[in-house]
C-alpha cells in the first residue's frame, strides 16, 4: 500500500513526520512522494499559521485530484487544537492529535471502513509523555527531537494548547540516538524542540548538562 507524507511548520514537525514515515515503511507500507498517487495521504499540521484550515483544504483537494479514492489523515498541532473544524473539510477520513499521531499504524486500517471522519485526540493536559523522534533517510543531516511542549502562556501563542507542558528526553537516550545515527552514516545532527532552553530531565539535568555529554561524542557535528 502506497503512503505519502507532507509536513507543515517547524523542523520539530519534520523530525516527527520522518520518524512516523520510517515506522510505516518498516511495517510494509511503500512511501511515495506527496505529489504521486498514493492510497493514503498524511498531513502533519502546524498551529502557528492562521491559514491552517485553508492549507489543509488546498492539500486535500490536491491529493484527491491525483487519486479520488485515496484516504486522508490530518494529524499534529492543528488536529489537536481544532479537530471539529477539520472534520468539516470534505475528504478528511482520520484526525489524530499530537499523542495519537505516533500510533498511526494502529488506526490506519480502520479508515478503510470510515464513512465519516474519525477523530482521535487527548485533552492537552494528558499530553505529558515524551515521544522521541528523529529524521532519517532523506539527507545526511538528521533533526533529533530532545524536548517538547512549553510552560509559557504567551499572548496569541497556541503552542502550549497544542503541545502541552514542557517535557524532555533523557540525556542517555539522546546520546545513544546520536551514536546510532552516527553509525548509520549521519554527518550532522540538529537538536530540535519547542523550547530547547527549557530542556530538563526528571533528574533535574539541564540543557547545559546535555551539551556537555554530547561534546564527548567525536567525529559528528551537532547543532542547536
Amino acid at each position: 500500500m502506497n503512503i505519502a507524507f507532507h509536513t507543515l511548520g517547524c523542523k520539530l514537525n519534520f523530525s516527527e513526520t520522518s520518524f512516523i514515515a520510517n515506522n510505516m515503511q518498516s511495517l510494509g507500507f511503500n512511501k511515495v512522494p506527496f505529489d504521486h498517487s498514493a492510497d493514503i495521504y498524511v498531513i502533519n499540521t502546524c498551529s502557528v499559521t492562521e491559514n491552517a484550515n485553508k492549507e489543509c483544504q488546498y492539500l486535500i483537494r490536491k491529493v484527491l485530484s491525483i487519486n479520488p479514492s485515496a484516504k486522508t489523515v490530518i494529524m499534529g498541532c492543528y488536529a489537536q487544537l481544532k479537530p471539529s473544524e477539520i472534520a468539516k473539510i470534505e475528504g478528511v477520513d482520520l484526525i489524530l492529535g499530537n499523542n495519537e499521531k505516533f500510533k498511526l499504524h494502529q488506526y490506519i486500517n480502520e479508515i478503510q471502513q470510515n464513512t465519516t471522519p474519525k477523530v482521535i485526540t487527548k485533552d492537552v493536559n494528558e499530553l505529558n509523555s515524551f515521544k522521541s523522534s528523529f529524521s532519517f533517510g532523506t539527507r545526511t543531516r538528521s533533526f533529533l527531537k530532545v524536548q517538547d511542549g512549553c510552560n509559557y502562556k504567551c499572548t496569541f501563542c497556541t503552542i502550549p494548547l497544542a503541545r502541552g507542558k514542557s517535557r524532555s528526553d533523557t540525556i542517555q537516550n539522546v546520546v545513544d540516538k546520536i551514536k546510532k545515527l552516527k553509525q548509520d552514516g549521519i554527518k550532522e545532527i540538529v537538536l530540535t524542540g519547542i523550547n530547547l532552553g527549557d530542556f530538563k530531565t526528571t533528574e533535574k539535568e539541564t540543557f547545559l548538562d546535555l551539551l556537555k555529554e554530547i561534546d564527548e561524542i567525536k567525529n559528528i557535528r551537532v547543532r542547536i
